[in-house]
């Protein structure tokens, strides 16, 4: 059959948003965004003539439906899966020889508590870590167990990886969601405008994976320099990417700019803690202090007073959580990120 002619600036889906920090909104993607994403994402992990890709996100994500779209742009071999379970998807890279799985970071750590000690085979060549800044001991044990890790960050209205750290990068800048994708650029922005490399600001992409709109509006939020993406984060002097959070999230104490991510990773290095929620609660005194939920790996006990002491060895004063409460989960999204809004909302309530 001769190819269709496809127009590329047409709508092919709606994803919406996860709705991790308010209301979900419908993001048109067109044929074009997503090529474009698919064609960065082969420039820079490489396409494989045995490539088998484990789909076990939603396909009502972005990072779950951007797995199908390139089996079927590339050719390569999509491994479907209904859900997630950690036993199942490791059967499934051993007898399947799955080379590429896309995970968030409670998907990738359930994983290796349910692995053990067992190595992972050597076809097993990506694993691609989004839904936000990934814990560093994650990372850390990742890298000394030789599970080839490599983070990335994208957004639905990019339609899917903005930016994604390259497997030959992956030790030297552990922590880095890479370098922007073919076609993508990436700038961060403060007051002013764009700033040097090393200052913290909001990260803004440009190019052509960029949605063109949401469903009935509101328009994504642009300027001159690109999409604003509500995300913060710095650039190094190599144009490498580190994601610190979002805009939303920021905790502001004593006039002091506080993300909860680096208070998350510090509270999640205490062997006990599985993962945190860290947000800001009203204070009379500064007006907002750090307060955190924690959920506690099983069979293992800490008290808060252990973890307020832990914290303290790690972080400035004035980053250490005034409160710690413990959870048996987090309400999550469907792609298992956690739902910071929602806990706090729990816990105020």
């Amino acid at each position: 059959m001769p190819p269709a002619r496809i127009d590329l600036g047409t709508t092919h889906s709606i994803i919406y948003t996860s709705g991790s920090t308010g209301h979900p909104k419908g993001a048109l993607l067109t044929y074009g965004n997503h090529l474009w994403s698919a064609v960065g994402s082969a420039f820079n992990l490489g396409v494989h003539a045995d490539d088998r890709w484990l789909a076990c996100l939603p396909f009502c994500h972005v990072g779950g439906l951007s797995i199908l779209l390139r089996g079927v742009i590339y050719g390569t071999t999509i491994v479907v899966h209904d859900g997630f379970d950690p036993e199942r998807v490791n059967d499934c890279i051993d007898r399947d020889r799955v080379t590429i799985l896309s995970v968030v970071a409670n998907m990738l750590q359930r994983m290796l508590d349910a692995r053990g000690e067992r190595p992972y085979p050597s076809w097993l060549r990506c694993v691609l870590l989004g839904g936000g800044p990934a814990p560093p001991s994650l990372l850390q044990t990742c890298a000394a167990r030789g599970v080839p890790v490599v983070q990335t960050y994208g957004l639905t209205e990019a339609a899917s990886q903005v930016a994604t750290l390259a497997p030959r990068d992956a030790v030297r800048k552990l922590g880095s969601a890479g370098k922007a994708l073919l076609g993508t650029e990436v700038c961060i922005e403060g007051p002013k405008g764009p700033l040097a490399p090393g200052e913290v600001g909001e990260i803004v992409v440009r190019g052509p994976t960029v949605s063109p709109g949401y469903v009935g509006g509101p328009e994504p939020e642009r300027n001159r320099l690109g999409l604003r993406t509500g995300d913060i984060g710095r650039l190094d002097g190599d144009g490498f990417l580190y994601v610190l959070g979002r805009r939303d999230d920021r905790i502001i104490s004593g006039g002091e700019n506080i993300y909860p991510s680096e208070i998350e990773a510090a509270l999640q290095r205490h062997p006990a803690v599985a993962e945190a929620c860290v947000f800001g609660v009203p204070d009379a005194r500064w007006g907002h202090a750090v307060a955190a939920c924690v959920r506690v790996r099983a069979g293992m006990n800490v008290s808060a007073a252990e973890l307020a002491a832990h914290a303290r060895r790690e972080l400035a004063g004035f980053k250490v959580p005034r409160s710690i409460h413990f959870v048996g989960d987090f309400p999550r999204t469907a792609a298992g990120k956690i739902i910071r809004r929602r806990v706090q909302e729990q816990t105020a309530g």
